[in-house]
């Protein structure tokens, strides 16, 4: 992996990586809910976009565009319970925007750091400061509110959402536990991931009887102009965002990611009530959104000043729970 003293040479290079992980989580978001309006298959989704960056990625390393080496067995071994979480975690991500609007499906992704820290509790890490406590539980209470005033309430999808929180956290503290990327770069973890997952997700929409209609319904709208650009979109920016995923973590911190990820979110849960529609706007929705982005925005400072009084040291799950 890229050494950080390199990357501190580079200002420019950490402010590019900050400003494409932001541009590149937030556009995703909104493709990922607007081709979900026409195809409903969010497991087939994933898997061509796992698929086209395996292929990517594999065909760049044989015309010499990357530098990525092959698959190794060993280290394949040691990221296949990673790849596992992290593709549950999105699956059931895209499973949500199927019947959440934005706002309320980015405040539900808050809850990750509540449940990481609950997950840290139990593993017997170290207590976190009286703020980085109050600003997660501000954040989750916030949710508590916008929900009571969500209209357009689903069970479905906040369940699925729900769950995706549950799964980021296993994969947070997997990663975490594991050191599973250490000496890979961000282009060889991209690999691994999606080399790994394609085996469990064509298992899944097998078994869920997504396959072989979804296929053939995607072949069939892809004859439409407009769905055909979003679906390229959705290839597109899938490999972009976890690339300028691990990139901005690499040349800056995981604590830059996490502040990008929570600025993204204030900017998405704005555009979310404008965009794409499905968001009926009420008081009480509204104030819990306020109160759920204002946790987001105070859990950033927290760790910024917990960072700053601190040597420096390995970050914590808690840090990384709102990279996505």
């Amino acid at each position: 992996m890229d050494t950080r003293s390199d990357a501190e040479n580079s200002p420019l290079l950490s402010l590019f990586a900050a400003l494409s992980y932001g541009i590149a989580s937030m556009a995703m978001v909104f493709i990922n809910k607007a081709i979900l309006m026409q195809y409903a298959h969010s497991m087939t989704l994933l898997t061509v976009q796992q698929l086209a960056t395996a292929l990517l990625i594999h065909f760049g390393r044989k015309f010499g565009y990357t530098k990525a080496k092959g698959i190794d067995i060993t280290t394949a071994k040691r990221l296949l319970p990673v790849s596992l979480f992290y593709n549950a975690n999105v699956a059931f991500a895209l499973a949500s925007l199927k019947g959440v609007n934005i706002p309320m499906y980015i405040a539900i992704k808050r809850l990750t750091p509540l449940a990481v820290l609950i997950a840290g509790f139990f593993s017997g890490k170290g207590k976190p400061t009286t703020q980085v406590i109050l600003s997660v539980l501000l954040t989750a209470a916030g949710v508590i509110v916008a929900a009571a005033g969500d209209f357009s309430f689903d069970l479905f999808g906040y369940s699925m959402a729900l769950t995706s929180v549950f799964f980021q956290t296993m994969y947070l503290v997997l990663v975490e536990k594991s050191g599973a990327d250490d000496g890979l770069s961000s282009v060889e973890i991209m690999f691994y991931n999606s080399f790994l997952s394609l085996p469990f997700l064509l298992f899944l929409i097998i078994a869920t009887g997504e396959f072989p209609n979804s296929l053939s319904l995607l072949f069939a709208k892809s004859n439409s102009f407009s769905f055909l650009v979003i679906l390229v979109l959705s290839l597109v920016m899938g490999i972009a965002l976890n690339y300028t995923m691990f990139l901005c973590t690499i040349v800056n911190s995981a604590l830059t990611t996490t502040i990008v990820g929570v600025l993204k979110g204030v900017g998405s849960t704005t555009l979310g009530f404008i965009v794409l529609g499905g968001v009926q706007v009420h008081g009480l929705n509204v104030t819990g959104l306020v109160i759920n982005t204002a946790g987001g925005v105070w859990y950033s400072y927290a760790k910024y000043q917990q960072k700053k009084n601190k040597p420096a040291k390995l970050v914590s799950d808690v840090e990384a729970a709102h990279r996505k």
